[in-house]
């Protein structure tokens, strides 16, 4: 290194320091008295305009609170009229159908020029019949679409054994969760119409003759037309008068549902099976002051944000996943083990560790529980994902004197648990083992998100980067299949995808520090092609940007504006690589400085996280659709569903920092 280089070093590591420092004050700010951190999980306006939807079919209007959900939708709306699916996404049709019409209901003139606008765009995207099918459900249930236009899905389902190829513990723990109520909705078909002023014949652009919508057209041979042909089957099953077993069928879908409900009141923790679950319920009876139903309602509380006069609902919230994440970024950026904020951090997430069944149990009933959910209560899903994170906060913090023997119990039995979900490829996926049959993305209405939960390398990543910070490497079984899953998924041109964090950025940021952590030999050439891609994709200002659109068109890979948590995605996977002091990474150095606010925090409008992708099948497709084909996506990825952490944006740079300057 000549002397030159030295100096720009040593004045980046300055900055360096000066950036975690005031990271680190901003993040002790943020710091809830329990111990925990927690930053909203923003997706689209989807949720604000099912929740009005859902308490008009529930009879519990609240006209004050549509006032200020109408508030909140208006202010997402963009200049066209639309509404879109992330931030900087062209508008999404079915989005637009669900916001007008929860608008509507809440009373906005239908002749307002905001109201104007969606119409038209929504007319010239094709109307509601262009819609995804989940659309045209709530519109069903709202008396504006024809149920007999509808899949049939049969409660007759619950009756199906484990072994058998169709049954609910093959589909992924969210999409379960919703086909169960979903069984008695599309049966039962509730309907509680809207007010006439609220209807939408204006939507239609076939005069209200909407055409049957059973999912996506199939060639001849194909599972979908498979599916598409028992759909039919079980349409004239329907007519049928007498049904043996459907009484007792429809019972076993109630006991399901009540028994999964969580102490939050949710369903699965997120949005689309509480919000089912619930109209569920009130169809078959359950009064709105039924412990569950009572619940289930006041639990939307706990996911709503109220500010200048709008009101706004979460999918999901993120409380261990954010609390693990941050405290690795402070306990590695050199906050002390025994900071009263740190201890109070490991022991609330020592708490929170699951110590029951779940379904997981149905594909590893051997496997004693030790998980972590994504949030406060979701102790049926325990995630995989969060665990590894939990595990590698956990391994750094200390408590004090025989305390701290609670911690390394607890790691222990996460430990235990990971290794009794690995599932047969070798990788890991969010939430259960061995949930890969990818036929089952073929149903009539899995036109949106994913059916599947099949392992992803960002999570098998994240299990080797803390089984390895734990001590182990390769010569251990687990790891040697996980390893093996992971070179087999590398893209020809160096990245891995990125299955949960946008995208290929997140996947190499993954995967490369859990490479590290067993001992990899990281001058390999496979490395090396993963380096020289980042290197490739960085952005003149020092930053890396990926679009959610690399989702759906590859020249947007690693392609977008800078953002802070990519950016540290970019400097984990480099720092990891021995490239900690190359001009590469101390420009990204330099990005992260000279954007920090004076708080500390970092600005960070783009969505970086991902729920679905949208291709049905929970994984990467071998080639994505081409224009013109039933599952072909454009740029508003609409059967996706995109995520802003907002806190990505604080812990991530402070963890990628801490290990820059760890490095010397």
């Amino acid at each position: 290194m000549t002397q030159a280089t030295s100096r720009i070093d040593e004045h980046v590591r300055e900055a360096a320091a000066k950036t975690v420092a005031r990271s680190q004050q901003y993040m002790l700010g943020i710091q809830n008295k329990e111990g925990y951190w927690w930053g909203e999980l923003e997706s689209n306006p989807t949720m604000e305009a099912e929740y009005l939807m859902l308490t008009h079919i529930l009879g519990a209007p609240n006209p004050e609170r549509w006032r200020k959900i109408a508030n909140y939708i208006l202010a997402r709306q963009q200049e066209d009229g639309s509404w879109a699916q992330y931030y900087g996404a062209p508008g999404n049709l079915s989005t637009c159908v669900e916001c007008y019409t929860a608008l509507k209901i809440a009373g906005i003139p239908p002749n307002s020029p905001e109201m104007t606008k969606a119409r038209e765009f929504i007319i010239s995207r094709g109307g509601v019949e262009n819609t995804r099918v989940f659309t045209k459900i709530w519109l069903a249930m709202l008396g504006q679409y024809p149920w007999k236009n509808l899949p049939a899905m049969p409660p007759e389902v619950m009756f199906l054994p484990t072994w058998f190829p169709v049954n609910i513990y093959e589909f992924s723990s969210w999409a379960r969760a919703t086909i169960v109520p979903m069984t008695i909705i599309l049966t039962e078909k509730p309907t509680v119409p809207i007010p006439q002023s609220a209807s939408i014949p204006e939507l239609f652009t076939s005069n209200g003759h909407a055409p049957p919508s059973n999912g996506r057209p199939a060639p001849i041979a194909s599972w979908r037309t498979l599916f598409n042909g028992a759909d039919k089957v079980l349409r004239l099953y329907e007519r049928i008068p007498i049904k043996p077993g459907r009484d007792k069928a429809k019972s076993r879908a109630a006991r399901w549902i009540l028994s999964h409900q969580e102490a939050d009141g949710s369903w699965g923790g997120i949005q689309p099976p509480w919000v089912y679950s619930l109209i569920c319920l009130k169809h078959l009876g359950f009064p709105l002051d039924h412990p569950a139903m009572k619940r289930g309602l006041e639990g939307f509380e706990g996911f709503a944000i109220e500010e200048d006069d709008t009101w706004r609902v979460q999918a999901c919230v993120s409380p261990v996943w954010d609390t693990g994440l941050a405290l690795i970024a402070m306990l590695e950026s050199g906050v002390p083990a025994n900071n009263l904020g740190m201890e109070a951090a490991a022991r609330w997430l020592i708490d929170k560790q699951i110590l029951r069944g779940g379904d997981w149990q149905v594909k590893a009933p051997e496997t004693p529980p030790g998980g972590w959910a994504f949030e406060f209560a979701n102790n049926n899903y325990p995630d995989i994902d969060d665990v590894a994170e939990v595990l590698m906060a956990l391994n750094l913090a200390r408590l004090p004197g025989e305390e701290d023997g609670c911690r390394t119990a607890a790691i222990q039995r996460g430990v235990d648990w990971l290794l009794g979900v690995q599932s047969a490829n070798g990788g890991w996926a969010a939430f259960d083992k061995d949930n890969d049959r990818t036929y089952l993305s073929n149903i009539p209405f899995a036109d949106f998100g994913e059916s599947l939960d099949p392992p992803s390398v960002d999570v098998t990543a994240h299990v080797i980067e803390a089984l390895g910070k734990l001590g182990y490497d390769r010569s251990f079984e687990p790891i040697r299949k996980a390893y093996n899953y992971i070179r087999d998924e590398q893209e020809p041109d160096g990245p891995w995808f990125g299955r949960w964090g946008v995208n290929y950025v997140y996947g190499a940021g993954a995967v490369l520090p859990a490479l590290q952590s067993i001992g990899e030999d990281m001058s390999q050439p496979y490395v090396r092609n993963a380096v020289a891609w980042l290197i490739q994709h960085q952005n003149p200002d020092g930053g890396w940007g990926e679009s959610c659109g690399s989702y759906v068109d590859p020249e947007l890979r690693g392609r977008g504006p800078s953002t802070a948590s990519q950016t540290a995605w970019a400097l984990l996977a480099l720092i990891a690589a021995g490239e900690a002091h190359s001009p590469t990474a101390l420009n990204g150095v330099r990005y992260l400085h000279e954007t920090q606010q004076a708080d500390g925090s970092w600005d960070e409008p783009y969505f970086t996280g991902t729920g679905f992708p949208g291709y049905g099948i929970g994984h990467r497709p071998k080639k994505l659709p081409d224009p013109g084909d039933p599952s072909y996506q454009d740029l508003d990825m609409g059967a996706g569903f995109m995520i802003n952490y907002h806190l990505y944006r604080n812990y991530w740079p402070l963890t990628a920092l801490g290990r820059f300057l760890n490095e010397g």
